[in-house]
């Protein structure tokens, strides 16, 4: 690993502040410098972490103390900073989702390798060693044989002027968590799965999907049930059911470095649960980033695996039906008329006799 890989930041996002950059020193990357369209967020960071403040994202790329840049900038803008930043021939670590367009991620793949840099998409769960346990429990046989893969990733109602409720910018469920469940979904199904369509729930005011799911496969015929959206209670989570049993990881993607997942395990008469080791993912995923910044085969590895996944959202947003109920909070959930209504709470015995 090369030691105190030099790094510069795109963008003043709350997830650079809270976990990317404090992750950085940890994982053999340097801070040298945060960039921002406003210099008081580019000094509010600078101020904390120790780095330069650069006002204007062209004038970070420009020096030459930078090896490396992470942008975790709204999604729209991702693929025109990536581009700009390989052009000035620094490697790239960027948030996901990076594309949902096929055509971009061959093309910014492609000048990545042509310029010998690395592009790497963050999905920075895939670097907890939880992940490894599961595939090595599936690939060992303790459910038997793989059958259906679920994934759910959801988030409670935010400000409606966050950045994911503004379909300008990118914004939308699928990009924002749906990425996650068909990435996660791709641990364990073929090399080549297909999206066989999907739903998503639009906003009623034409704004963006706030939810939906999408069914994918593989050619051994497992199926991935991906579900995500913004109105739920908060889950992150996957399960993989075999052909003997079923395995569960509750907190797939978000949990803290502190934190001990937990695995677990079901069989005919049995159950088991696993409380795997705490692991810092953020950490980890700066450390992959800078080995695999100077191994070419990684770039691309990564490269694929950029090209596969907008493949697959784009697939999802093209296949999947939308639809935009009018809906209240203020009305409550009611049963489908064709679904009987429970009975009431009545009883066929005689009444007793009232006392005398």
């Amino acid at each position: 690993m090369v030691d105190g890989l030099g790094m510069g930041v795109l963008g003043c996002a709350d997830i650079a502040w809270r976990r990317t950059i404090p992750a950085m020193r940890a994982g053999g990357a340097r801070l040298v410098a945060v960039a921002s369209r406003s210099r008081d967020k580019a000094r509010r960071f600078a101020d904390r972490f120790g780095c330069r403040a650069v006002q204007g994202y062209e004038r970070l790329l420009e020096r030459s103390d930078i090896a490396a840049v992470y942008i975790p900038l709204p999604n729209a803008l991702h693929a025109r900073w990536a581009e700009a930043a390989l052009l000035a021939g620094k490697h790239v670590l960027v948030e996901k989702s990076f594309t949902a367009d096929v055509a971009t991620a061959e093309r910014l793949t492609g000048l990545a390798e042509g310029r010998g840099l690395l592009l790497m998409e963050n999905f920075t769960f895939l670097h907890h060693s939880q992940h490894a346990t599961a595939r090595r429990l599936v690939l060992e046989g303790a459910i038997g044989t793989p059958r259906q893969i679920t994934a759910d990733f959801a988030i409670p109602p935010g400000p409606g002027s966050a950045l994911r409720y503004q379909p300008e910018l990118g914004g939308g469920a699928l990009l924002e968590c749906g990425t996650y469940t068909v990435r996660a979904a791709q641990l364990f199904l073929g090399p080549d799965p297909v999206v066989a369509g999907g739903l998503l729930v639009r906003d009623g005011d034409g704004g963006v999907d706030l939810g939906g799911g999408a069914l994918l496969y593989d050619a051994r015929g497992v199926t991935a049930h991906c579900s995500f959206g913004f109105t739920h209670m908060y889950r992150c989570a996957y399960s993989v059911w075999g052909s003997t049993g079923r395995l569960t990881l509750e907190w797939a993607f978000t949990p803290p470095p502190s934190a001990r997942p937990v695995l677990r395990l079901e069989r005919q008469d049995y159950r088991e649960e696993r409380v795997l080791a705490a692991d810092d993912q953020f950490a980890n995923m700066v450390r992959r980033f800078v080995e695999d910044a100077q191994r070419p085969q990684a770039h691309r590895e990564h490269a694929a695996d950029i090209v596969r996944q907008a493949r697959l959202l784009s697939a999802v947003a093209a296949t999947a039906r939308v639809i935009s109920p009018a809906t209240s909070e203020d009305r409550p959930w009611q049963p489908s008329p064709s679904c009987p209504a429970p009975c009431p709470a009545t009883s066929t015995r005689p009444s007793p006799s009232p006392a005398s």
